[in-house]
């Protein structure tokens, strides 16, 4: 696959310079959910978990990607003609057809198609270009405690780049935040969090068979650094997106409850209900989603988690 430029690969001994270069999928300004405040949000790509459920399926991978939105396309045709690899075809119904292992992301697909049906999921941007985005809304985040919020994906996958980041938006003084699920080496994680004025913490099940099962890895490190956490004084929300028949037993509401409730610096206890809006970006992406036809909690059932948890004398929240 032909990339314009490399990953950014962790060096401990680079000089870091405002030109760092990160891959970011999206940026969402006038965020409310994911820390204090008015924020943007930088989603960046790579993840080293693979979750059943996973809403941003575009930020798995640590490479730009092509997403088709089949409903967009008005049949102009450009798309086939611009395509030099072949990549693209139409099926035996007429529906195109991207093949993404002859595709080098030239991108010329996507600059041509003005209905908004071909896609590149990643852009390389410098520290600079992302803190320009994030700095237009500079007096929202003064007026409401607001800032940057770094998530993904897994904004650790790109260890040096959130490190530079982080660290400048400090310097800016921005309020930052991390949104991460805790699966990097404590020397990667730690650089990143000295930079930081608030983690929230994603915990998928407390069963470390379990979450090897639904993320594609165990629970220990990423267990053992929530720990470590409380050490740097950082407060810390506890986030825990509840799926359908997978995490939502009572049994295992109650350990990541009192999980949460044994950090000193916990500052509150998240629970994220399950919703549907990410399933058609898996099949933009060529992907099955392994949760198709699966609903969401009722509003009791939730609530039943939300009194449970409440049990552990710590706050709790539904939504973030």
């Amino acid at each position: 696959m032909a990339l314009n430029r490399q990953f950014q690969i962790f060096d401990p001994q680079a000089k870091y310079c405002e030109e760092l270069t990160g891959l970011v999928f999206d940026m969402q300004r006038f965020a409310i959910h994911d820390g204090p405040g008015i924020r943007t949000l930088v989603f960046l790509k790579g993840c080293p978990l693979h979750c059943h459920w996973c809403q941003n399926p575009e930020s798995i991978g640590r490479w730009p990607e092509v997403m088709l939105i089949p409903g967009n396309c008005i049949d102009c045709g450009k798309c086939l003609m611009v395509c030099t690899e072949g990549a693209i075809t139409r099926s035996n119904d007429g529906k195109k057809i991207i093949d993404r292992d002859k595709c080098t992301l030239c991108g010329e697909c996507a600059r041509l198609c003005y209905a908004n049906s071909i896609n590149i999921s990643g852009r390389y941007l410098t520290v600079s270009e992302v803190l320009a985005e994030v700095e237009r809304d500079r007096k929202f985040y003064e007026r409401t405690g607001g800032g940057m919020t770094l998530s993904g994906g897994e904004p650790t996958a790109q260890p040096a780049f959130s490190e530079e980041l982080a660290r400048q938006a400090r310097e800016r003084n921005l309020h930052t935040a991390i949104e991460t699920c805790g699966y990097a080496r404590w020397e990667v994680l730690e650089r990143i969090l000295r930079y930081m004025d608030l983690v929230l913490y994603d915990i998928k099940h407390m069963d470390s068979g379990e979450h090897r099962r639904l993320t594609g890895m165990s629970n220990e490190l990423i267990l053992e650094n929530a720990r470590r956490i409380a050490s740097l004084a950082l407060p810390v929300r506890v986030r825990m997106p509840l799926m359908p028949g997978l995490n939502d037993s009572l049994e295992n509401i109650r350990a990541t409850a009192a999980f949460a409730a044994s950090l000193p610096n916990l500052e509150a206890f998240d629970i994220l209900p399950y919703h549907r809006m990410g399933e058609p970006k898996w099949r933009q992406l060529g992907q099955t989603y392994k949760l198709h036809g699966v609903g969401p909690h009722t509003r009791e059932r939730v609530l039943e988690m939300f009194d449970i948890a409440c049990q552990y004398n710590i706050e709790v929240t539904v939504g973030g």
